[in-house]
């Protein structure tokens, strides 16, 4: 039924002049699934409180409730038409008085970490698009069809909210920035093993991919009480600069059982480096950091070495604020291990000598669906040298594409090859004493694959060729003779 109920919407918003693209679609549905999440979230919790004989003050006020201005009832449960807004009149309400409402939640919170709060920090960036009140409507009683009061489908919606952020991150306009493939993020998470009570940190968050199957990785740990409030709130950090990515991942740990997120809306590389103290420190970084150069000037300050390349600012910072034994999985382009510019180079010492890079995952092209680039991944652990490397070449076999894109199943022999640290053909060790020390030169060369024959040198080939003319000049006077 969910996976019915997007594709109704989509068509709708396909014929809604305001909304032109995936990533529209994705904006405007998820301010209206948010709300009718938080309506359901909110009857629970009367009910669970009237159960209990306890108190519970409900975060909106009724009029600005989803279950009396969205989608009104009668007593029998039916929708009561009378108060049912529709055409100009929903619009007028939607725009000047509930999301105006909304937004004041920033104001009037006094606790940043609240529900409230993040509520208005959501709707602080999102603007209500369409400006036809009929589709507006026919959106809404789509959307009020849906039932969030289980577990399970809380999880169905969870589940196709990835994919929506996938079909969005695929549409071509920043999928490295929204969406990394959540199979990749599982095996990493097998990979990196966090514990409940480790604080887990994404400086580059984007969709929160990585810190929502966190907490689907750990949530079944919290068997008591104290765990729970752990794992809600002591947990889980991110950070993210731009508007929408932002209030997307904000949504995301929320619709996945987050209710609060220690998440902020910041730009990472303005902190110095150096200034970065032992309570800022995590236990574990895990980060797909954006890529591509950055022309301000006064950030690049705030790093040792200096780059205009932004993942390399993010990797000097994951470096820094990994608490002593911390460990990290970091995304970056392939070619970090191989450029020969300054900052590279010293980048890759400080990696070796600061921490112990332990694995690298070279992932296949069409890892990154609409990205276009080849990455690895990065295993490291801060507080001790690199001694050797431990390489893994994905293979699936296969193109990968949106049709047959990567899956868990690709990942489970270099899963088990980190378990039992044993070799294949697909991997292979590296010491740190074989490296020029003059480049650090990390690149993927796999020694189990058959070497390729060497070119052939320009002078051997013209001679190869003037001695097949001339066995063929020889053939043809044979023939001539026998004429």
């Amino acid at each position: 039924m969910f996976e019915q109920v997007f594709k109704s919407l989509d068509d709708i918003m396909f014929q809604e002049p305001g909304c032109n693209s995936e990533l529209d679609y994705a904006e405007q549905s998820s301010w209206m699934l948010f709300l009718k999440y938080l309506d359901d979230m909110e009857h629970e919790r009367t009910l669970e409180a009237h159960m209990t004989g306890n108190a519970y003050q409900p975060v909106f006020e009724p009029q600005y409730r989803w279950s009396e201005w969205a989608a009104p009832k009668t007593a029998e449960g039916k929708p009561d038409l009378d108060r049912t807004r529709i055409g100009s009149d929903l619009v007028d309400f939607v725009n000047n008085s509930l999301m105006a409402y909304l937004r004041g939640f920033a104001e009037t919170s006094s606790n940043p970490n609240s529900i409230q709060a993040k509520i208005g920090q959501i709707f602080t960036e999102f603007r209500n698009k369409f400006g036809n009140g009929y589709m507006l409507r026919d959106a809404l009683d789509l959307i009020d069809s849906l039932n969030f009061g289980t577990q399970d489908q809380k999880s169905e919606l969870s589940d196709l909210y990835e994919t929506r952020i996938a079909n969005m991150g695929n549409a071509g306009r920043n999928g490295g920035q929204y969406y990394t493939p959540r199979p990749l993020i599982r095996a990493i998470l097998k990979v990196v093993k966090p514990k409940l009570g480790e604080t887990i940190y994404d400086p580059a968050a984007g969709s929160a991919g990585f810190l929502c199957e966190a907490y689907e990785h750990l949530k079944g740990e919290a068997t008591t009480p104290d765990h729970r409030q752990t794992l809600q709130k002591q947990t889980f950090y991110g950070k993210e600069q731009a508007p929408l990515a932002y209030v997307i991942g904000l949504m995301n740990m929320i619709l996945h059982g987050i209710e609060a997120p220690n998440h902020l809306r910041t730009d990472t590389l303005s902190e110095r480096v150096a200034d970065i103290q032992e309570n800022d420190r995590y236990d574990i970084i895990l980060a797909n950091p954006p890529f591509g150069g950055n022309k301000n000037k006064q950030l690049q300050q705030n790093f040792l070495i200096r780059s205009s390349e932004s993942a390399y600012m993010f990797m000097q910072y994951f470096v820094e604020s990994l608490k002593g034994g911390g460990r990290a999985a970091i995304v970056i382009k392939n070619t970090f291990l191989s450029n020969t510019d300054r900052a590279s180079i010293a980048l890759r010492r400080q990696l070796m000598h600061d921490c112990n890079l332990h694995t690298i995952l070279d992932c296949p092209s069409g890892t990154f669906l609409g990205a276009g680039v080849k990455t690895v991944v990065l295993f490291f652990e801060r507080g001790r040298s690199t001694k050797d490397i431990c390489y893994y070449q994905l293979d699936p076999g296969r193109n990968m594409g949106k049709t047959n894109p990567l899956n868990d199943k690709d990942l489970e022999e270099f899963v088990s090859m980190q378990a039992g640290r044993a070799l294949g053909d697909k991997s292979w060790l590296v010491n740190v004493s074989d490296l020029d020390e003059e480049t650090y030169d990390l690149s993927v060369k796999n020694p189990n694959e058959p070497e390729e024959e060497p070119l052939r040198e320009p002078q051997e080939i013209i001679s190869d060729m003037l001695a097949r003319d001339a066995e063929t000049a020889a053939i043809l006077e044979d023939i001539r003779g026998l004429l």
